[in-house]
């Protein structure tokens, strides 16, 4: 379970929306940037395993669609 979600919108113009995220999971911090077309950047730790980058990637795609497009 992902806990203290935390989302910053970093650019937003015609072209660009990006916004960098942070939670903890399993007792690590992760940080990275989201994009309007879905792509994340991770940005910390600097490695994660396929299977739970699949994972969290999923979590935050969920997460944005509720904070970002759901929320307004």
């Amino acid at each position: 379970m992902l806990t203290h979600f935390q989302l910053k919108e970093i650019k937003n113009n015609m072209i660009n929306q990006e916004w960098e995220f942070s939670f903890y999971y399993k007792k690590t911090r992760y940080r990275g940037k989201y994009y309007k077309n879905g792509d994340i950047k991770w940005l910390s730790p600097s490695s994660l395993d396929e299977e739970e980058e699949k994972f969290l990637s999923s979590c935050v795609h969920d997460l944005m669609l509720y904070h970002v497009y759901e929320d307004h």
